[in-house]
């Protein structure tokens, strides 16, 4: 009996394999698409580009102006402000607290802003440019309480160049986007103009115009996107050619109006029956057609034209925008503020037929997203590395005590509070959460952007006053009538201390 042998199998050609995604074949609809296989600091050549158009559209644009603006509002308020929680001693925290507090006045380099002023500034050319530079600039002894400046510089002045061999460099490092990294790709210095490069009449870059600052004493505030990115891209970068082509239909609808209004109206003629010899049989002029007529009375209030006999007047009718230019636009600054990460209500401030649950959807997200910038972004890459190099210029000058650089160091920081959507039903809620335990009452006042110990110094310090000028102390029951403008009713805050409402 013989045996039957076994078919190989045969070798599958790659020509034979069929895409496992669509977007990675090659047919109808994806012939077309050709990206580029760029490396995440290789895409960052045309950057300076982008960012030149960013400014311009800033400058220009009322929705990149208010999308920067809404982002500098809501990262930053009126301030991201540290809190000493782990100096235990009550009068070294105000010591220090209060140590702050004066150099916060004094912390620009360039004496214009404060230091929280100087926060927004950050966070505007953060967004609109794709990056900002700080610059830490220790003082000399005795100049002030604290001898520490920062100074705040747009990206320009850090050139984007490459190079494996520069005077002043050390052997082995190179110089990448103007960063220079060492062997194992740490950044250890920043190449640096000494002015802002565009007064310069020269577009190369000069040798003695650059200086080496270390690392240690620049700050690069950027959000990467990619793995190993180097320097930062506009936040305007995904939206910049639509901003363009939108404000060109915009421009291109309001000269079709203003050129259809430069005609108010115009004169009709009755055509003459001209005689034989060529002359009208009423005037007994000789008709010339195509001749120069006279030109028409400039339109006037309150004028009264006199019109020749067989002439009339039909007055202008120019077409409108159109009656979908309004929805037309609505929709692409939806876009545009999607493409910016703010909400299109946010953005231009326009909430017709948007209900107050939805804005508060919409709202929620939002803040979260902000939230995940300022502790990812602002607060390690700026706040918490000022703050650092303050404690320690502190500590050198004697200003604060060696033993406390540690806690002096690790303070929280808290943003500007959020403003309540619905005052009476947040309230409530976090009222409700409180006494049931799920959080404490520290972190809702924490979350308002105050210090919980704060406000209970001030809440002691208001009952002890209201005692000693014999005003009531205990908080109003319900159904009395309570502060100014309070009725009493069951939407009050604070009314139910010991209670929980249901629907």
């Amino acid at each position: 009996m013989s045996r039957r042998k076994k078919k190989a199998p045969q070798a599958t050609s790659a020509q034979s394999i069929v895409a496992r995604y669509d977007a990675g074949g090659s047919g109808r609809r994806m012939r077309g698409w050709n990206a580029p296989n760029s490396g995440p600091n290789r895409v960052l050549l045309s950057a300076t580009k982008v960012r030149d158009r960013a400014r311009d559209a800033g400058r220009n644009d009322w929705t990149a102006s208010a999308g920067a603006q809404r982002w500098v509002t809501n990262l930053i308020g009126t301030g991201i402000v540290p809190r000493a929680k782990k100096i235990t001693d009550k009068e070294l925290k105000t010591a220090v607290t209060e140590l702050w507090d004066r150099w916060v006045k004094q912390s620009d380099a360039d004496g214009v802003l404060n230091f929280y002023g100087q926060q927004a500034m950050v966070t505007r050319a953060w967004i609109e440019s794709g990056e900002v530079f700080v610059r830490l600039r220790y003082r000399r002894k005795g100049s002030m309480e604290v001898p520490f400046q920062i100074q705040v510089i747009e990206s320009d002045f850090v050139p984007q160049f490459d190079s494996d061999y520069w005077p002043g460099m050390p052997t082995g490092n190179r110089i990448r986007q103007g960063v220079e990294i060492d062997r194992i790709g740490a950044r250890v210095a920043y190449w640096v103009y000494r002015a802002h490069p565009t007064d310069f009449t020269t577009e190369t870059i000069d040798k003695s115009h650059l200086v080496r600052v270390p690392a240690a004493e620049m700050l690069h505030i950027f959000e990467p996107k990619r793995p190993g990115q180097l320097r930062g891209v506009s936040e305007f970068a995904s939206v910049l050619v639509h901003l363009r082509n939108v404000a060109d239909f915009n421009d291109a609808v309001l000269d079709r109006q203003k050129l259809a209004n430069l005609f108010a109206m115009f004169i009709e003629k009755a055509m003459p029956t001209a005689g034989a010899d060529g002359v009208d049989p009423l005037s007994g002029q000789l008709i010339e057609y195509g001749a120069d007529g006279i030109p028409l009375a400039g339109l006037q209030p309150g004028i009264s034209q006199e019109l020749a006999p067989g002439e009339k007047a039909v007055f202008s009718s120019p077409p409108d925008a159109g009656t979908t230019y309004s929805e037309y636009m609505r929709t692409q600054n939806l876009a545009t503020a999607a493409g910016q990460g703010v909400p299109y209500e946010v953005l231009s401030g326009d909430i017709i037929n948007v209900s107050d649950r939805t804005l508060r959807v919409i709202i929620q997200e939002f803040r979260r997203f902000a939230e995940q910038r300022q502790w990812h972004v602002l607060i390690p890459m700026f706040c918490q590395r000022v703050r650092d190099a303050w404690v320690d210029q502190a500590a050198l000058v004697g200003a604060i005590p060696r033993s406390a650089i540690a806690d002096a160091t690790a303070v929280e920081w808290a943003p500007h509070g959020w403003q309540y959507i619905h005052p009476v039903q947040d309230v409530q809620g976090k009222q409700m959460e409180v006494d049931s335990g799920f959080r404490s009452r520290s972190s809702v006042i924490a979350e308002r952007g105050d210090d919980p110990e704060t406000v209970d110094d001030e809440r002691a310090a208001d009952k002890k006053r209201a005692e000693e000028l014999g005003l009531p102390t205990t908080a109003p029951q319900a159904g009395t009538a309570g502060p100014a403008g309070d009725n009493g009713g069951a939407g009050s805050p604070g009314q139910y201390p010991n209670t929980k409402k249901g629907k």
